[in-house]
């Protein structure tokens, strides 16, 4: 195997999840909840705490190759082709590279799982850019062994929309930890969600948390910040999470008519 399998780099157990818009995206109760509903999708399951690395199937392995190779180019902003992921990813089994699971899983793990497309530039020579989904810039910098955590914040944003822009912190919670995503549990990709939601992407200006008015006992909930404002907005968030899901946004009228307001005032 390569060099590049190394899942306690990158890919450490992720963990499987409900869509990004299971059961009213999110879970979230609303007006639309009695649409009729999609088929669950999964995030791509490459590593299991619990299974034996001689027994795992080849090709979640080959796909987690594949994604641990795109995070290194994207945390080194370089492009890549075909003909390098076939020769560095795939140099003892090249037929592995057509079958379209292959591909698309990494791809789509990338997306949602670390919020970075895969895009690409030259369809001849078959290059490829990694670009953050919707433009978010809150892992334009990343160390080594930091991974992008931009995939959990296009769905927190959604969740929050979902929820007339005030979402309680206990109901996000409980969306989250659908894809075990826990309040004071270590996650190997997002490290301890409380402190990146209620500190970090406040500081850097994703995020609003604040105490809801006049509760006994207190209560807080999450609003998008300033920097989440600026960098995209509740419609391209929302039609992001209804394409990857599968959902149809015409299900979503209220959603639609919304979200074409919202971008005729920013226009």
């Amino acid at each position: 195997m390569s060099e590049l399998h190394q899942p306690e780099a990158d890919l450490q157990a992720p963990v499987q999840a409900q869509g990004p818009v299971e059961a009213q995206l999110f879970g979230a109760a609303g007006e639309e909840a009695a649409s009729p509903s999609p088929s669950s999708s999964s995030y791509p399951v490459l590593f299991q705490e619990d299974a034996d690395p001689l027994h795992l199937d080849p090709l979640p392995l080959k796909v987690a190759d594949l994604v641990a190779f795109l995070l290194l180019k994207y945390r080194t902003k370089e492009l890549t082709s075909k003909a390098e992921m076939l020769n560095i990813v795939f140099r003892d089994h090249w037929d592995q590279f057509p079958r379209p699971s292959v591909f698309s899983q990494a791809c789509e793990c990338m997306q949602l799982v670390f919020g970075v497309d895969v895009k690409e530039v030259d369809p001849h020579e078959r290059t490829y850019v990694l670009v953050p989904t919707l433009g978010l810039t809150c892992d334009a910098v990343l160390s080594d062994g930091q991974r992008p955590k931009a995939g959990l914040l296009v769905m927190l944003l959604g969740l929050i929309a979902l929820y007339g822009d005030h979402a309680p912190e206990e109901e996000v919670w409980e969306a989250l930890s659908v894809m075990g995503v826990c309040a004071g549990r270590e996650h190997c990709i997002y490290g301890e969600p409380r402190e990146l939601l209620t500190k970090v992407w406040v500081q850097e200006g994703y995020l609003e948390y604040r105490q809801v008015p006049h509760c006994d006992p207190a209560r807080y909930e999450f609003l998008w910040g300033p920097r989440a404002h600026a960098e995209t907005s509740k419609w391209q968030v929302l039609e992001h999470l209804l394409r990857v899901s599968g959902w149809d946004p015409r299900s979503f009228p209220s959603l639609c008519a919304e979200g074409v307001s919202d971008e005729e005032e920013g226009a």
